[in-house]
């Protein structure tokens, strides 16, 4: 780990958690891959305390942990919301609107993509496919997909959302 790194009790927890993780894979960058996703697993993102342990275990530089984390999508450096909004602009979905959704969603949410509300109920993400070009255009939540969207649907679900009344598509 850096050196002259202040860390907090939460960030002493996370390293302790993690330790444990790594400790059940030998010291060989051939799993750095698994390893984030364990800890992506775990926390919904991978923390910057995470990351340097990882880079110290595995005897790799941060910067080779933080570029395999920011090139894969699956992986994330900040928090998810409760509710993560996913917004699919692959080409079916961008030829029927989906570009008006995320921009309606940016809005009504306050956030740019990759970001998380303050209070920490939502998350905006944009993907490039979620494989149900049939039902463009497609946002999920949760990973459930709501499809042939539109920004009054969106809307209604974020709403519902907001007032506690969890995912009805």
């Amino acid at each position: 780990m850096e050196k002259d790194v202040k860390l907090t009790c939460a960030d002493e927890k996370v390293k302790s958690e993690v330790q444990d993780i790594l400790k059940q894979f030998d010291r060989d960058k051939q799993y750095l891959i698994t390893i984030l996703n364990e800890v992506q697993e775990k926390y919904g993102y991978i923390p910057k305390v995470a990351q340097l342990e990882i880079a110290d275990y595995l005897n790799v530089p941060l910067a080779e942990v933080y570029g395999v984390i920011t090139f894969y999508s699956r992986f994330s450096l900040e928090p998810k919301g409760k509710y993560n909004i996913s917004i699919c602009l692959g080409t079916a979905c961008f030829v029927k609107g989906s570009k008006e959704l995320i921009e309606r969603a940016k809005q009504k949410l306050g956030i740019e993509e990759g970001r998380t509300t303050p209070d920490g109920l939502f998350s905006l993400d944009a993907t490039r496919c979620v494989g149900a070009c049939g039902l463009a255009p497609v946002f999920t939540v949760n990973n459930e997909v709501y499809g042939k969207a539109t920004v009054k649907k969106l809307d209604e679900v974020i709403d519902s959302l907001k007032n506690g009344d969890g995912l009805n598509n």
